[in-house]
């Protein structure tokens, strides 16, 4: 198991990296052994901690917990609480499920691109076009619809991009804002 700790706006002592390292591995082995690798990354902002942990489970599936607290160790705990809960979870779906996958997931390595507004005369008044500011690179893996209603309930992103593995289109899960989840199957085009 391979755990990496940074800090962000302060130096962590030993004896928290320490406390991180034991804590993580004690969480992590208890359901996966050593097939889990992740970073912790504590950033200190404004009178906060806040600690976020991504973990990376070696049948594919990601994990994110966050937690914020006043001091360090309890913004960590707080996060470890929650990646407890979901590597829990994540555990008992795999055991529920018959088919288990022996095999990393495969993926398709995707882009996301920062579109800047044009310089074109459109009737929109420019301060009601909103501007995108994101751009962000990530995988796009192949899934069942389960499996991605599973990861998206392990992650903390409200949706989530798949290749289906039933007919191997690109396909969306999100949650809607009635709390429940939805799942965009797009049909090919007919040109």
């Amino acid at each position: 198991m391979q755990v990496q700790i940074t800090g962000k706006n302060f130096d962590i002592g030993d004896s928290l990296r320490s406390h991180i390292a034991d804590r993580v591995e004690q969480v992590a082995t208890r359901y996966f052994g050593d097939r889990i690798h992740g970073h912790v990354s504590l950033a200190k902002e404004g009178n906060d901690f806040r600690t976020e942990c991504f973990m990376h489970v070696a049948s594919g599936i990601d994990i994110h917990a966050h937690g914020q607290a006043v001091d360090a160790y309890s913004s960590f705990d707080e996060a470890a609480e929650k990646l407890d809960k979901r590597l829990r979870r994540y555990k008992r779906r795999l055991t529920d499920h018959s088919k288990r996958r022996t095999e990393p997931v495969p993926g398709y390595g995707a882009a996301s691109y920062v579109i800047a507004a044009g310089q074109e005369n459109e009737e929109e008044p420019e301060e009601l076009t909103p501007i995108i500011i994101a751009e962000t690179t990530t995988t796009v893996r192949t899934l069942s619809v389960g499996e991605a209603v599973m990861q998206l309930d392990l992650g903390e992103a409200p949706m989530l991009v798949f290749h289906n593995s039933s007919h191997g289109r690109t396909n969306v899960v999100y949650y809607r804002a009635d709390g429940n989840i939805g799942w965009i199957d797009p049909e090919p085009s007919k040109s």
